[in-house]
């Protein structure tokens, strides 16, 4: 294991592996209060994540497998990068400058998170850096034309940022040599208790948004906005996930809980605001979201079942929580919506902060 440092409380070390023959790389970057994010060059996931509790106890957060060998056959994009697009495209052709594009799709006729073998499968070019407060990681992958179905020789720059404030910023940079489409997003599993085997029902969960995406039987949306006012999908106020997600509606039923998009509301399109702020009441852990993405996307771990997880612990349904900052699912077919459209030559860029801290409200 080599390490290098710039100052005894940033380091970064780095552990090898192999996945058909190309080199895996994992990589943990920790600052002064001990807070660690371990990232593998394989999908730019981010295995673990430890944050200390209200009584200093130091914890793994999210979700995840115990070998390293298991990331290459999820199918729950556990702690992933996910592009090239998130989310979903309805049918399996998009129309970019006149010209059909052919995506590949699932057995239902739409296309989900990049494809057969997105980013999340890919292996990236790692490269640590350091500053004064903070340590972080670039990862870089080259997607081809045409993978997937996507026009475009697509150059993809994602960096993870760790600051001593216990800021985890994740920016993408991306640039097409063809005009194409684009929806980037990180898709960490949290579980804010540092007990990886309870749910996150206790969780208290807050959305600047008073908008979501109703979504149809595929659960694409169906391009009406709805307001959340006296519904299950009022967050505006901090609410238990576990409050209303059992309700006789509709849309949780398509979900199997949530699994929807809420509309942030912005005056500033660069601007980052807040997005959400989740809350463990017994760790006293919270979690604010800032984001320079039109949409957040909620996903409560509805289809986790039975599945294996570190130190041997089952994950099952709301064992995590997805806050997956991005633009709206189906944006290329709906003009309403913010477009996706990345035109050849520009650069793509987005960013999103996870600030951890411990919630004023909680006595230690």
């Amino acid at each position: 294991m080599e390490e290098r440092a710039i100052e005894t409380h940033l380091a970064e070390s780095v552990e090898t592996i192999y996945h058909k023959s190309e080199i895996v790389t994992l990589h943990t970057l920790e600052n002064k209060n001990g807070t660690k994010l371990i990232v593998s060059n394989f999908g730019a996931t981010v295995v673990s994540l430890f944050v200390k509790d209200k009584n200093g106890i130091l914890s793994d957060i999210i979700l995840g497998y115990e070998n390293q060998s298991d990331y290459f056959n999820d199918k729950f994009y556990f702690g992933s990068v996910v592009g090239r697009y998130a989310n979903r495209i309805a049918g399996d052709t998009v129309v970019i400058d006149g010209v059909s594009y052919k995506l590949s799709t699932k057995a239902a006729g739409y296309h989900l998170h990049g494809g057969e073998e997105g980013f999340n499968k890919k292996i990236f070019s790692a490269v640590p850096f350091y500053n004064d407060d903070n340590v972080g990681l670039v990862l870089t992958y080259t997607s081809p034309h045409l993978e997937e179905g996507f026009p475009g020789t697509l150059n993809v720059e994602v960096i993870y940022t760790l600051d001593d404030y216990n800021n985890w910023t994740v920016e993408y940079k991306a640039i097409s040599d063809k005009t194409t489409i684009i929806n980037l997003t990180q898709h960490t599993y949290f579980n804010l208790s540092g007990n990886l085997k309870t749910t996150i029902d206790s969780h208290t969960l807050k959305i600047n948004s008073n908008y979501y995406l109703p979504v149809n039987n595929d659960q694409v949306p169906t391009g009406v906005f709805e307001n959340v006012e006296n519904s299950a999908f009022d967050f505006t106020s901090q609410k238990n996930i576990g409050q209303d997600i059992h309700q006789n509606n509709e849309q949780l039923k398509l979900g199997n809980g949530y699994d929807h998009t809420w509309i942030l509301e912005r005056d500033n399109n660069s601007a980052l605001i807040n997005a959400a702020i989740l809350i463990e009441p017994n760790s006293g852990i919270r979690l604010d979201v800032f984001t320079t993405e039109p949409s957040i996307h909620v996903y409560t771990g509805n289809f986790l079942e039975n599945i294996i997880g570190k130190n041997g612990i089952v994950y099952n349904k709301r064992s995590g929580l997805c806050l997956e900052t991005q633009h709206f699912p189906d944006s290329p077919n709906n003009p309403n919506f913010p477009t996706t459209i990345l035109k050849a030559g520009e650069e793509f860029y987005s960013k999103t902060i996870f600030k951890f801290s411990i919630d004023n409200s909680i006595k230690k």
